[in-house]
């Protein structure tokens, strides 16, 4: 990928350029999944985290968990979590905003003093379309989607996966930004779009 493409990659709808990484080891949490789909979300977390040589934990000393996935059939589950309001601001209206759009995914990060990601929610409306998706392929997609904070569009017009005959992969291409962005000379938070020659020189060379 060259530097414009990454510049895209966290270049948000508003036009403003920002990266983030988290900057604490991740501890993740799934609700309304089975068993089975628990490991393999956890494992999809394990290898992205490890992809980015960053690190994963037992609890957070701070929030417990700090990246905490929610399943779901329906918008207005989410009102009834306990004390989920708590953590997520104006929740009611979310919800509103998110049922009115037919949206079936939603992501909200958390920053600490220095720009870097020390949560993250990640709110999946279990329709047709994802409940139709691989438990692994859905679960590789959500690591990838959080391991950075990528623009609002970032796979708009290309999906992070790709399918390898009966795997689905993540897309080399991406795998390398990622492993870029988690090189330690790096910020841990960027708004200067210069920010993405320095990934794209990792990039290259990596």
């Amino acid at each position: 990928m060259g530097p414009g493409e990454i510049e895209a990659l966290f270049t948000r709808a508003d036009g403003q350029y920002l990266f983030a990484r988290w900057g604490r080891p991740l501890v993740p949490v799934v609700f309304g999944v089975e068993d089975a789909s628990l490991a393999v979300f956890k494992g999809a977390f394990e290898a992205v985290v490890a992809l980015a040589g960053h690190r994963m934990a037992e609890t957070d000393p701070e929030l417990g968990a700090n990246l905490m996935v929610f399943c779901f059939r329906d918008w207005a589950e989410l009102l009834e979590v306990k004390d989920l309001g708590r953590l997520v601001p104006e929740l009611e209206g979310l919800v509103a905003r998110l049922e009115a759009a037919g949206a079936n995914q939603y992501r909200i990060f958390r920053f600490d003093r220095d720009g870097a990601i020390k949560a993250a929610f990640v709110f999946l409306k279990m329709d047709a379309a994802l409940a139709a998706m691989e438990a692994e392929t859905l679960a590789l997609a959500q690591a990838v989607q959080t391991i950075l904070l990528w623009s609002d569009r970032a796979f708009d017009g290309a999906s992070s996966l790709a399918r390898v005959g009966e795997r689905v992969i993540l897309r080399p291409e991406i795998g390398a930004v990622i492993r870029a962005g988690y090189d330690p000379v790096l910020p841990v938070m960027a708004r200067d779009p210069s920010h993405a020659l320095r990934l794209a020189a990792r990039v290259r060379s990596g």
